[in-house]
């Protein structure tokens, strides 16, 4: 299995609405980081489709190595 690319040494902050689906990228190759764009095409990677539990300010990792995945669990201080 590859390894995915770090899209960034940080968690992004994104606004969740609750309800509402979203793709987060697990690959790290997106463009529309943290979120999927498909560009895990031809790879091993599939994104982590999630459905907000409440309308909140949540930190989605940027570093794709999280144990909890979307969400950051500060792995990426390790890397």
């Amino acid at each position: 299995m590859e390894d995915p690319q770090v899209a960034q040494k940080a968690p992004f902050e994104v606004e969740l609405r609750a309800g509402k689906k979203y793709a987060w990228c697990a690959c790290g190759r997106s463009e529309k980081q943290p979120f999927c764009d498909g560009s895990h095409s031809g790879t091993s990677f599939l994104p982590v489709v999630f459905t907000a539990e409440t309308t909140e300010t949540a930190y989605l990792c940027g570093c794709k190595y999280t144990a909890s995945e979307p969400f950051c669990d500060g792995m990426h201080g390790t890397l």
